[in-house]
């Protein structure tokens, strides 16, 4: 069905985005693409669909997709090709749902057979329950896990003979996993799908794929020396405080309605963290994680209860914030392109803040973009990449850069390590550690992966379904868990 051999990939004169990488697909089997961020398994995934980033090339090989080489077919041709006869699904799968929509009509806008029971079909199929109204919702309305198997349905309504699924587990619990592996394996085996993921987890691999590439690891990038960020020492994090200051949330309600009815996504939650220390926010897929901290980043208005930085009251949200307490606090997204324009250089992305936030003169935001670029520990010259030019990794870096380019005291962080792997993902929170700690930033950190809270946070809350359940330190509650 489709295969690639020695297919090397990268920028004219610059970077190297794929190593020499060859695979076989087949009908009916599942193929993983493995190995640690950077290695090449997104861009092996989009050369299958013909649309690599801008710029980028390959440059050795063979590729063959259902009998046509992707990069030769005439725009029309390559349309029809994904339209009909191979589907992508990406590792944010969020971003390719229409927010405007509803369930419903997302899956049916590209069906082969847009009826609604074909539609419930496909929704059902995907194990997504269809009577508690979610149909009727839209993608801000429904858990991550949810949105990663709508993406799927919507993909497999035109049919395919061929599916791409980037990282499809990231950001899910263990039991939400197991269930993505038997529909993966459920798939292949009745449709006679060939699908084709890139995956670090190795339980997932385990338990549905046939085959597993693994890929080359391209040699790291030379790091520029680190520079002190002041007097020459770190400066410690400001002392934990039980009473006063912080970031306090009180009472927060979210409801989502749709034609069923409505769904609970926070329940009168109490949520507070206290100046300069980790606190984590754990629970399963879909239990108001991530809308909790889009309240506190002020990008959902909560439908009631209220909220507090530093014992003052905080606009709900983040445009009826003075400009002082919006930069304050600064959300890093689990996909790094929700906060980096894939058109614009990572230079420009770090620059747009500088302008916003602070008074310094276009020179001086020059050397502030390279400043910022090293504190996350990549070389000044990624200023002119492009965000489809990094690995993973890399992007996560940049996005952490951005936030910090406002100089705030909060970072809420979500689900940041998920689609890392785990190498990566250790050393990403290192570099949060590091920062936290030289800069006296306060993190809130929502995360499944417990080991990675146990080593990095001081408090943990839990989350189960809307409501906030238990919270403690972290040494005592992860040990419950």
């Amino acid at each position: 069905m489709a295969s690639a051999t020695g297919l090397e990939i990268r920028i004219p004169a610059g970077p190297v985005l794929l190593h020499p990488a060859s695979l076989t697909v087949r009908s009916g089997q599942i193929t993983a693409l493995t190995e640690p961020s950077g290695s090449g398994k997104t861009i092996l995934l989009r050369a299958l669909i013909g649309h690599l980033p801008e710029g980028a090339a390959i440059t050795s090989g063979a590729l063959d997709v259902l009998g046509h080489s992707p990069g030769d077919l005439a725009p029309e041709d390559l349309r029809l090709l994904r339209r009909t006869r191979i589907a992508y699904v990406g590792q944010a799968p969020v971003s390719a749902l229409n927010p405007r929509m509803k369930v419903r009509h997302i899956v049916a806008e590209t069906a082969t057979d847009p009826s609604e029971g074909a539609v419930l079909g496909l929704l059902r199929e995907c194990r997504l329950p269809v009577d508690d109204g979610l149909p009727d919702r839209r993608p801000t309305a429904i858990s991550g896990g949810q949105q990663r198997r709508v993406a799927p349905a919507r993909a497999l309504a035109r049919t395919p003979e061929i599916l791409l699924l980037d990282e499809p587990t990231a950001g899910l619990d263990s039991a939400l996993r197991d269930e993505i592996a038997d529909l993966l394996r459920d798939l292949a085996t009745r449709r006679g799908l060939a699908v084709v993921m890139a995956c670090h987890d190795p339980a997932l691999i385990e338990a549905c794929a046939d085959h597993v590439v693994r890929l080359t690891v391209p040699r790291p990038a030379h790091l520029p020396p680190q520079r002190s960020t002041g007097s020459g020492a770190v400066r410690a994090a400001p002392a934990a405080t039980a009473d006063g200051g912080g970031l306090r949330a009180q009472g927060i309600s979210v409801a989502f309605t749709h034609r069923a009815g409505h769904h609970q996504a926070l329940d009168a939650v109490d949520f507070s963290v206290a100046p300069g220390t980790a606190t984590a926010i754990v629970g399963p897929s879909g239990s108001g994680k991530t809308t909790l901290l889009r309240v506190l980043a002020g990008l959902h208005s909560a439908d009631s209860g209220s909220l507090t930085l530093e014992d003052h009251p905080l606009a709900a949200t983040a445009r009826k914030r003075r400009r002082e307490r919006h930069r304050r606090i600064q959300l890093v997204p689990q996909n790094p392109l929700d906060a980096l324009n894939p058109s614009r250089t990572v230079g420009a992305a770090l620059a747009r803040p500088l302008r916003l936030h602070s008074r310094l003169t276009r020179r001086q935001i020059a050397g502030r973009v390279g400043d910022l670029l090293q504190q996350v520990e990549l070389p000044a010259d990624f200023a002119a990449r492009y965000p489809g030019e990094l690995s993973g990794g890399q992007r996560q870096r940049v996005s952490i850069a951005r936030a910090l380019a406002t100089d705030p005291g909060y970072l809420l962080c979500d689900e940041v390590t998920s689609a890392l792997d785990p190498e990566t993902a250790v050393t990403v929170m290192e570099l949060l550690a590091r920062l936290c700690a030289e800069c006296g930033l306060t993190m809130v950190m929502v995360s499944h992966e417990l080991h990675l809270v146990a080593a990095y946070t001081d408090t943990v809350h839990l989350l189960e379904a809307g409501r906030l359940t238990s919270s403690g330190p972290t040494a005592e509650l992860v040990a419950g868990l």
